[in-house]
């Protein structure tokens, strides 16, 4: 009984280092998927970034755009625009007599 309770001893120590270096290689895993998945978040960010400069600079070209078209353009040319919302760089549009 004696012989068998000491193998089970040392099966018991020997499942622990087993069970040491199982969580360390799982520690090792998880490092590994959090260094991908940063390198994979960071690249994102880089591309978005550059989409948001993208953007930044055509946004701003059209707004020049809109402001020169409609500095050409005539009173009732612009009173036919829809009203978006967004403020009229030209005149402002002529308004009929007050009843």
């Amino acid at each position: 009984m004696l012989a068998i309770s000491g193998h089970l001893d040392s099966d018991d120590d020997s499942g622990s280092g087993s069970l040491v270096g199982i969580d360390n290689k799982i520690e090792q895993a998880m490092d590994l998927v959090k260094s991908h998945l940063m390198f994979a978040v960071r690249e994102e960010v880089e591309v978005l970034k550059e989409q948001i400069r993208d953007l930044a600079e055509r946004n701003a070209a059209l707004e020049q755009e809109n402001g020169l078209l409609r500095a050409l353009a005539s009173p009732e040319q612009l009173a036919q625009l829809p009203s978006s919302g967004v403020p009229r760089l030209g005149p402002p549009a002529p308004n009929g007599p007050s009843i």
